[in-house]
C-alpha cells in the first residue's frame, strides 16, 4: 500500500472508530451496523491489496533454498533466522494479507474475529459442549494474516510449565526439555517487566516485546489483592513458578500490539534481498516424489493462477495445527482411509490430523460491582484516548488486551498432577461478551443471539466484570480430517469437548475458587455480587448448585486458539507421531512441521509463547544441518 494510501486508510478507519467509540450510547443496534461498516472497511481494505498490489511473483521454475508455508510466530521466526545467511534463499507464504491498524489496538481484538484475518473455522456439531453456540458449532478462530493468529490473538504471553517440557524429553524428545528450551524463550524477548526486571528467567534484548499491560482497572487490583488474601501469592507466571495470581503479561510493545510480523518480519523485510514475502497465496499441495519420497515444492494460487516454486533444501510447513495436517493430507501423507476416501493417493501412511487436544473455556462466571466507568466497554473510549495511544501513550484503554487483566494458576482437589503444575486458569476480565455490545467476542465464540439477549445484554452499560476459566489437561481427544480433495475446503474438526466428564469437573472447581476469591474482602469492598440470571437451558437447575454450573460450562464453552498435536512430535517407534524430534515428517526427506500442531500433549500455557520457541528451535536445528 502506497504511503499516501495507507493515510488516507489509517485516517478513514480512526475517524470510524472515533465516530464509533465517541457516540456513548446504549443503542445496540446502531453500534453493530457501525462496527459491521468498519469490518467491511479492513476486509474491503485486503480485497483491493490482494487484487492491486505489486507481487513478489517467482519466476517461472524458480528453486529457492527454503520454502516457508504460514507466518505464525514459527514460520516469522524461521524466514527471520535462515535469511540472515545471505547465501540462502526464502520464501514465505502467507494466505492472507499484511495487517493494519485494527490489528494494531489491542482492546479491538474482539472486532478481528469478524474479519478475513480469520480463517473463521468452526467445529463439527458437539455432543457435550457449545450447547449455546449456533447448531452446537464452536468457533475456532485461526489467524490467516501476515504474523498469523498472533495478529488477531489477546496477547497473553504464557511460556509454560517446566513439567511440560521435561515430559517431552522423557517421552523420547531429546532436546525439548525445559533446560533445552529455556534458553529459546528467552532468546525470543525483549521483555519489559519492572517487577521482575533482574529475574534470570527474562531477556531484554529479543525481537518480541513482553510486557504487562500499563492500562489497570480499579477492578484488576481489587482482584489481585483478593486472590492473595485467599491464599495466591503474588508470581511471575513466566518464572520459576506459576502458581499463584498475576497481572497478564502480553506480547505489546508500548500498548500496541506486538506480532510475529512486527517483531520478526517488518526489521529485515527491506533490507534482505534473499528473502521473499508473498501474501494472498494458498498453497494447495506440497510436491513430493512418490518414488524418493522427498518434498522437492509447492503448488499454490495466487489471483486464480497457480503457481510452482521448488526446494533447493527443505519445504517448511509452519501453516498451524488445522492448515498443515490438511495440507500433508492434501499431498498424500496422513491416515490411509480418509486420503482413499477421497481419491488422493498415499505416498506415507502416518497418522496425521488423529489426535487434536485443546484448552476448552468456559465463559463466566459474571460479577457485578460497585465501581464507576471501571468496565471496559467500547463506547468509553473517546477521541483523546486515540491521540495519546498514537502518541505513544501505553496507559490508555486501547492497550487494555481484550479486557483480559490478570492470570491465576490454581490446584484443583481432583488433580493428580505435581503440586507445581497447575491444573486450571482463571482469567480476569474487566468486562464480559457485553463490553464489544455483542459485535466482536459474540461472533467468534459462535454465539447464539438468544443467549447474548437473556444473559449479557443486560451488562451492557452496567459495572461487572467475568472470568474465562480454562482447563490445561484435558482427557477428552479429538481429530480432524479432509473433507474433500479439495485445497479451499476447510478440514472437518472434531475436538470432541467434554467427551470425558471429568474435563467438566476441573472447570468447576476453577469456578468455585474464583467465586471464593470474589468474597474476600478486597472484592467485597467493591461490590463484588454474582450475576444471577441464569444461562438459558439451565433455568430448571437450582442457580449456583454444582449441576447448574455443569450445565453452563457445557453451554457456553469456548476455546483459546490452543490447539496442538495434530502433527505430534515422537519418536520413529511412536505410533501416534508424524514428526521426529528433529521436526521432520516420518520417511519423508525435506520436509518439516514447525509450529504448535507438533506439541505432543496440552501444555500449561497458552500457546503463542511456544510457538515463537518452536520456531527458534527449529531454526537452530536446520541452520546446523545445513550450514
Amino acid at each position: 500500500m502506497s504511503k499516501v494510501k495507507e493515510e488516507l486508510f489509517r485516517s478513514t478507519f480512526c475517524f470510524g472508530l472515533i465516530l464509533l467509540l465517541s457516540l456513548h450510547s446504549t443503542k445496540a443496534r446502531l453500534i453493530k451496523s457501525l462496527v459491521d461498516a468498519l469490518t467491511f472497511g479492513i476486509d474491503a481494505g485486503d480485497f483491493l491489496a490482494e487484487q492491486l498490489l505489486p507481487a513478489d511473483l517467482p519466476p517461472e521454475n524458480a528453486i529457492y533454498d527454503f520454502i516457508i508455508v504460514g507466518t505464525g510466530p514459527a514460520g516469522c521466526v524461521l524466514a527471520n533466522r535462515l535469511s540472515a545467511n545471505p547465501n540462502w534463499t526464502v520464501y514465505l507464504l502467507e494466505a492472507g494479507g499484511n495487517e493494519n491498524f485494527a490489528h494494531d489496538i489491542p482492546v479491538l481484538v474482539p472486532l478481528l474475529q469478524k474479519t478475513n484475518s480469520n480463517w473463521n473455522y468452526k467445529s463439527v456439531p458437539q455432543a457435550n459442549s457449545c450447547f449455546g453456540m449456533n447448531n452446537n458449532m464452536c468457533g475456532l478462530p485461526r489467524g490467516r494474516v501476515l504474523g498469523g493468529t498472533s495478529s488477531i490473538n489477546f496477547m497473553i504471553y504464557n511460556r509454560g510449565n517446566r513439567r511440560d517440557f521435561d515430559r517431552w524429553a522423557e517421552n523420547g524428545n531429546f532436546g525439548w526439555s525445559y533446560n533445552d528450551v529455556l534458553p529459546l524463550f528467552k532468546r525470543v524477548e525483549a521483555a519489559s517487566l519492572e517487577s521482575f526486571k533482574y529475574s534470570d528467567y527474562h531477556n531484554t534484548t529479543g525481537p518480541l516485546s513482553v510486557e504487562t499491560v500499563a492500562f489497570r482497572t480499579q477492578i484488576v487490583d481489587a482482584y489481585v489483592q483478593g486472590a492473595q488474601e485467599a491464599g495466591h501469592q503474588l508470581n511471575d507466571y513466566n518464572g520459576k513458578s506459576q502458581m499463584g495470581v498475576s497481572y497478564v503479561q502480553a506480547s505489546t510493545h508500548n500498548g500496541h500490539r506486538h506480532s510475529a510480523s512486527k517483531a520478526y518480519i517488518d526489521p529485515i523485510k527491506n533490507s534482505r534481498k534473499n528473502l521473499h514475502i508473498l501474501t494472498f497465496a494458498r498453497v494447495t499441495k506440497v510436491l513430493i516424489d512418490p518414488i524418493t519420497k522427498s518434498a522437492f515444492g509447492v503448488e499454490f494460487l495466487h489471483r486464480n493462477k497457480i503457481y510452482t516454486i521448488r526446494a533447493r533444501k527443505e519445504v517448511i510447513l509452519s501453516a498451524g495445527a488445522f492448515n498443515s495436517p490438511q495440507l500433508l493430507m492434501l499431498s498424500g501423507i496422513g491416515p490411509r482411509d480418509v486420503l482413499t476416501s477421497v481419491g488422493i493417493p498415499v505416498i506415507k501412511e502416518l497418522p496425521v490430523g488423529t489426535l487434536l487436544y485443546d484448552h476448552m473455556s468456559f465463559i463466566g462466571p459474571i460479577f457485578t460491582v460497585n465501581t464507576t466507568e471501571q468496565s471496559l466497554f467500547f463506547t468509553d473510549i473517546t477521541p483523546m484516548d486515540f491521540v495519546r495511544f498514537y502518541d505513544g501513550d501505553p496507559y490508555t484503554k486501547l492497550s487494555s488486551i481484550g479486557a483480559v487483566e490478570a492470570l491465576t494458576f490454581i490446584k484443583t482437589p481432583n488433580s493428580k498432577e505435581p503440586d507445581d503444575l497447575p491444573d486450571v486458569e482463571l482469567i480476569t476480565i474487566a468486562s464480559s461478551l457485553a463490553g464489544d455490545y455483542g459485535t466482536g467476542f459474540k461472533e467468534g465464540a459462535n454465539l447464539r443471539d438468544d443467549i447474548y439477549e437473556k444473559m449479557f445484554r443486560p451488562l451492557e452499560r452496567r459495572e461487572h466484570f467475568s472470568f474465562l476459566i480454562m482447563h490445561f489437561h484435558p482427557q477428552s481427544v479429538g481429530s480432524l480430517w479432509l473433507k474433500n480433495n479439495n485445497p479451499e475446503e476447510p478440514p472437518i474438526i472434531d475436538p470432541k469437548y467434554f467427551e470425558v466428564a471429568e474435563d467438566v469437573e476441573f472447570i468447576l472447581e476453577g469456578v468455585k475458587e474464583a467465586i471464593r476469591i470474589t468474597q474476600t474482602p478486597a472484592m467485597q469492598k467493591i461490590g463484588a455480587t454474582l450475576h444471577n440470571i441464569p444461562t438459558p437451558g439451565c433455568e430448571h437447575i437450582a442457580f449456583g448448585s454444582d449441576d447448574y454450573w455443569r450445565c453452563s460450562i457445557r453451554t457456553l464453552s469456548y476455546t483459546l486458539h490452543h490447539q496442538v498435536a495434530t502433527s505430534k512430535m515422537g519418536i520413529y517407534s511412536d505410533p501416534t507421531s508424524v514428526v521426529n524430534p528433529q521436526l521432520k515428517v516420518h520417511d519423508i526427506r525435506k520436509l518439516r512441521v514447525v509450529d504448535t500442531g507438533i506439541i505432543p500433549f496440552p501444555p500449561t500455557c497458552h500457546i503463542n509463547a511456544a510457538s515463537f520457541m518452536i520456531g527458534e528451535k527449529a531454526a537452530d536445528m536446520i541452520i546446523y544441518e545445513w550450514e
